[in-house]
């Protein structure tokens, strides 16, 4: 699960996170998101991405302590970089944990972490992860200052925050000057990932059209999408949109390796 396969079939990652909030909506136990992973599983999914939240707006300890007993697939653990959260981690010991920023106001992650003003705290913080045998990744913004922060403190993973491209397409339209811009920002960020021995993952806001043309940055190697799959399963039914994502990557991807994209 940890490289590129020689086909360059990218690895799609689904969040689970709005399951969890429909069920806290009322109250109770439905929809379970466990069982929501396991329909995961079998669409075809790479792995299953949850994120725990200081004030356990949806997902909840014991969803995360079922996650990592009861599916198979690999558990990114999305938290905040506090004691809290690293004590649970080491407890259920995921495939991978995430740092992101984390905010109670915030409706959903706003931003990338800031890296580069918490050089000395992250680094200890990634070594605690490691030496547990956990892959730490960070979600960034696109930007060389934090790529290269990362770098130093030694996360092995960058998952580069895809919500302002999304927000241009869908404001603007692909071929807008924004889209554009932030389509190089992702594009040149990832190649200095890569290029630093990062692995490069990508995430936030995508949807079929989106996931499909951030797919064509070769660098990129998975991508952890929750809530348009969440949203459109009510329409599709969660399998068949899983389906349908990968496809979209595996043909963004196509084109590139194809030499007919970026």
């Amino acid at each position: 699960m940890n490289s590129v396969k020689a086909s360059g079939k990218p690895r799609l990652g689904v969040n689970i996170d709005h399951v969890a909030t429909l069920r806290n909506a009322r109250g109770g136990l439905h929809p379970d998101p466990v069982d929501a992973a396991r329909v995961v599983e079998k669409s075809g999914a790479d792995g299953i991405t949850a994120h725990l939240r200081e004030d356990r707006r949806h997902i909840r300890d014991r969803d995360i302590t079922r996650l990592s007993e009861e599916i198979q697939l690999p558990l990114n653990f999305e938290m905040a970089a506090t004691r809290e959260m690293l004590e649970i981690a080491l407890e259920v010991s995921p495939h991978a944990c995430c740092l992101v920023p984390e905010k109670r106001e915030e409706v959903t992650t706003e931003g990338g972490l800031d890296v580069a003003s918490q050089i000395l705290q992250l680094k200890d913080y990634i070594s605690t992860l490691s030496q547990a045998g956990i892959r730490v990744s960070l979600f960034i913004d696109p930007e060389a200052l934090q790529v290269k922060a990362a770098a130093e403190v030694k996360a092995p993973v960058v998952e580069l925050h895809t919500g302002a491209y999304c927000e241009a397409v869908f404001s603007e339209g692909f071929e807008s000057t924004a889209s554009k811009r932030e389509f190089e920002r992702l594009r040149t960020s990832a190649d200095l990932a890569a290029g630093l021995g990062l692995e490069c993952h990508a995430g936030h806001g995508l949807n079929f059209d989106t996931a499909k043309a951030v797919a064509g940055i070769v660098p990129f190697v998975e991508f952890n999408i929750g809530h348009f799959l969440i949203g459109q399963s009510v329409f599709d039914g969660l399998p068949s949109v899983v389906q349908k994502m990968h496809v979209a990557l595996e043909e963004g991807r196509h084109i590139v390796l194809a030499g007919g994209g970026s």
